[in-house]
């Protein structure tokens, strides 16, 4: 950078959050939602999303969903939603990172995870910043095996590996790892019951914090932080 120039501004980001079918969804949490399992994953999803699009640096939230009670939920909450192509979870990223260039061509792209009902605006803006100083970059989940977040810059090729060990498979792609400390709510997916309390121990949105009331999966000492 050249003296006296001010500092490149960071992009704006749209977000591309991937939502399965309800009948698919959150199959692990099944025994312990029993029949309120659909409307935990409805609830998990819409908090998501919410607190993406009250983060800063992010412009809109794509979802990707073939299921219309989740687009339904996720269009009031304030996404732009998109069909799902059904030929899996990395394709449907793409198809959203697709819309997402054509809704706004100089923006960044990021894959987030549409499990994180304890996200805070505040982390997420951390590793949003992060990942906008390189081409392609990710957020492992807690379990340091999967990956929460994967984003890449404006015109640099949009290509996540989520599924299974996805940490690894993003480091052997050439993505850069972010290791940061204070966003922990930004690592933490909920697949199973113990996931669950781990993010209602966190302090999840609203929606999450009511179904969980509804399963009995919600601690004494929990405390919405929206």
């Amino acid at each position: 950078m050249l003296k006296g120039m001010p500092p490149p501004e960071s992009p704006d980001w749209t977000l591309v959050v991937p939502v399965k079918t309800l009948v698919a969804a959150k199959t692990r949490l099944s025994e312990a939602a029993g029949p309120h399992r659909a409307a935990l994953a409805v609830a998990i999803a819409c908090d998501t999303v919410e607190a993406a699009l009250g983060c800063g640096p992010v412009a809109r939230v794509v979802v990707v969903t073939g299921d219309p009670v989740a687009a339904g939920a996720l269009s009031a909450v304030g996404a732009h939603v998109v069909g799902d192509p059904e030929a899996g979870l990395n394709a449907a990223l793409r198809h959203g990172a697709g819309e997402a260039v054509r809704l706004a061509p100089g923006d960044a792209v990021g894959a987030l995870q549409a499990d994180l009902p304890a996200l805070r605006p505040a982390e997420l803006a951390l590793v949003l910043a992060a990942a906008a100083e390189f081409d392609q970059a990710f957020l492992p989940d807690a379990a340091e095996v999967g990956t929460t977040f994967y984003g890449t810059r404006p015109g640099v090729p949009f290509a996540p590996g989520f599924g299974g060990a996805s940490r690894d498979r993003h480091l052997r792609r050439g993505a850069k790892e972010l290791c940061l400390a204070q966003v922990d709510s930004v690592r933490r997916d909920v697949d199973t019951p113990d996931d669950l309390r781990a993010a209602l121990a966190l302090g999840t949105g609203p929606r999450t914090r009511v179904v969980a009331g509804l399963i009995g999966a919600e601690p004494p000492d929990a405390e919405s932080f929206r």
